[in-house]
C-alpha cells in the first residue's frame, strides 16, 4: 500500500514538472509561407519580423532548395547594429525540414532589409515557418545608462609607518617600537620604556 504523502508529493512533482515543460515551449510561433513570422528580443518585446521574398519553395531530399531571400523588419524602437538569426521551415506533419540562418548589418527602427540564408538545405515543401533572432545588438548609445551613486568618500587618517628604533645605552643597543613597552634593569629595578608619538 502506497503511503498518501508519498502520493501527494508524487503528484506535487509531477505537476511542477509540467509546468516547466510548458515554460520551455519555444517563443515563436510558426505561420504560413504567405505571412510575417516575429521574433522577440531577450525581454520578450517584439524585436523583428520577416517575410519571404521567394514564393517557390519545392524542396526534396535529392534537389534540396539551397537559398531562401527574406525581407526583415525591425520593429522595435531599438538601432540594430547587427541582427542574425534562424528561418525554419516545417512540413505539413510539422517536421522541421530545413533551417538557414541570416544575417543583417544594421537595421533602424521601422526599417526593412533584404537578406538571404545561405547553407539553407529544405529538404520538403514547407507548410510553415517561424524566425528566430540569436544575436540583436544595440548600439551603446540605446542602452539604458544606469545612474551609479558615488559611495561617500571616508576620510582616511594615514598612519606612519612602523619605524623601529633602537636605544643605546652604554653601548648595548635595545630595538625598540613606538606604543611597544621594552624592559630594561636598570640598577636592581626593572624599568618599562614606552615611545610615544607627540599629539
Amino acid at each position: 500500500m502506497v503511503k498518501p504523502s508519498i502520493l501527494t508529493m508524487a503528484l506535487i512533482l509531477l505537476a511542477l514538472l509540467a509546468n516547466v515543460a510548458t515554460a520551455q515551449q519555444p517563443a515563436e510561433q510558426r505561420v504560413g509561407l504567405n505571412e510575417a513570422a516575429a521574433s522577440p528580443d531577450a525581454k520578450g518585446a517584439a524585436a523583428i519580423e520577416a517575410r519571404l521574398s521567394t514564393q517557390v519553395l519545392n524542396g526534396s531530399d535529392d534537389s534540396p532548395v539551397t537559398n531562401v531571400r527574406l525581407v526583415v523588419k525591425n520593429i522595435s524602437a531599438n538601432f540594430y547594429t547587427y541582427v542574425t538569426g534562424w528561418a525554419t521551415f516545417y512540413d505539413a506533419g510539422a517536421v522541421r525540414c530545413g533551417e538557414g540562418l541570416f544575417k543583417i548589418d544594421a537595421l533602424a527602427p521601422g526599417e526593412s532589409a533584404e537578406t538571404d540564408t545561405p547553407g539553407l538545405r529544405l529538404r520538403c515543401t514547407p507548410n510553415s515557418w517561424r524566425l528566430t533572432a540569436t544575436n540583436l545588438l544595440t548600439r551603446s548609445a540605446d542602452k539604458a545608462q544606469e545612474t551609479v551613486a558615488t559611495p561617500p568618500v571616508e576620510t582616511v587618517t594615514e598612519r606612519p609607518a612602523l619605524v623601529n628604533y633602537i636605544i643605546s645605552i652604554d653601548g648595548e643597543e635595545h630595538p625598540i617600537q613606538v606604543n611597544n613597552p621594552i624592559v630594561l634593569k636598570l640598577g636592581t629595578r626593572n624599568r618599562k620604556i614606552i615611545l610615544r608619538p607627540v599629539p
